[in-house]
């Protein structure tokens, strides 16, 4: 009796719902939005069992999602969608980055919190804002204030941006690219990309890794300006596994022959990790984020997506 109580005990009522979704989002019937969606309702009512493992998790399936990703890509279609993207990705990272420094001091937003917002709209979101927190050496709220607000914006935008960019009958390409710049985490970019196309998701994908890079000049820069010595940068090493893969599937036979199957493994995984990062905003994550940082991090999303569609639609 005693033994399965502790089984009872350990498997509690949270438990059980938790990964019950979590294993419905490896089905095909459970799409990327409904998976998000589900992890959102579903932490505003059962306390989180899995609050510290999901971080972990979440950062690796990102990452297995991407690298299974570049397998069903081509190397050279890549490149011209690198190509493209370069200039709107240099053009948008510096601009958004003054941009918000710009209203964080408009707003008198804590000088590390403005920072780390602007950088992750910038750059690639809560992977940038890893990379920069112990560089700049934040404390956990303002990091976790960064953190929430650009979550909560990457919700919002895999909700938001299909149906813009249907409004505005937007290219595959066009809508990737756009993807790319103006939506934060690369989890929500290949979310919304997904949806829109095959295409989409092709140059989505490849400009968002290459955009990813830029953490590294930017966390050496962040560096200097913050007079720390001692450059802990994190290098986001699963880009050079997404390369390779989009290699070998482009000259390898055999490859390409598993390819699709390793994609499809890839999508569900992503649809886990949406599930996921949707659970990581409880009410308490939700109140702890603040008005001004969020109306910081609010109005400069609003005017670099408006800004990069605009570009995007009437000059590529």
């Amino acid at each position: 009796m005693e033994h399965t109580h502790s089984i009872s005990a350990y498997f509690s009522k949270e438990k059980i719902i938790y990964i019950i979704c979590a294993l419905l989002c490896l089905t095909p019937w459970v799409s990327p939005l409904v998976a998000l969606l589900g992890g959102i309702i579903l932490v505003q009512f059962f306390d989180h069992p899995f609050k510290k493992q999901s971080h972990t998790t979440v950062a690796f399936l990102l990452q297995f999602a991407v690298v299974g990703l570049g397998f069903g890509m081509n190397l050279t279609m890549a490149i011209q969608s690198g190509k493209s993207g370069f200039i709107y990705t240099v053009a948008s990272i510096f601009g958004t980055i003054f941009l918000g420094l710009l209203f964080g001091k408009i707003l008198k937003t804590e000088k590390k919190t403005s920072f780390l917002i602007s950088a992750g709209t910038a750059i690639c979101g809560g992977s940038a804002i890893a990379a920069l927190a112990p560089v700049l050496r934040t404390k956990e709220k303002e990091t976790s204030i960064a953190l929430g607000i650009i979550f909560i914006l990457n919700a919002v935008a895999l909700f938001v941006f299909p149906v813009v960019g249907h409004y505005f009958n937007l290219s595959q390409s066009q809508f990737g690219l756009w993807c790319a710049i103006a939506i934060h985490d690369t989890s929500s970019v290949v979310g919304a990309a997904n949806k829109y196309g095959a295409e989409a998701l092709q140059v989505a994908t490849t400009v968002k890794l290459m955009r990813a890079l830029w953490i590294i000049p930017i966390a050496l820069a962040s560096a200097f300006i913050f007079k720390n010595p001692s450059k802990k940068i994190k290098i986001p090493y699963f880009i050079g596994l997404f390369l390779l893969a989009m290699l070998a599937s482009t000259f390898f036979e055999p490859v390409k022959m598993i390819a699709p199957y390793i994609v499809a493994i890839s999508k569900l995984a992503l649809t886990l990790t949406l599930f996921l990062i949707g659970t990581g905003l409880s009410k308490a994550v939700l109140k702890s984020v603040g008005f001004k940082p969020l109306l910081q991090g609010l109005v400069l999303w609003v005017l670099v997506s408006g800004a990069a569609l605009y570009v995007i639609y009437n000059f590529s």
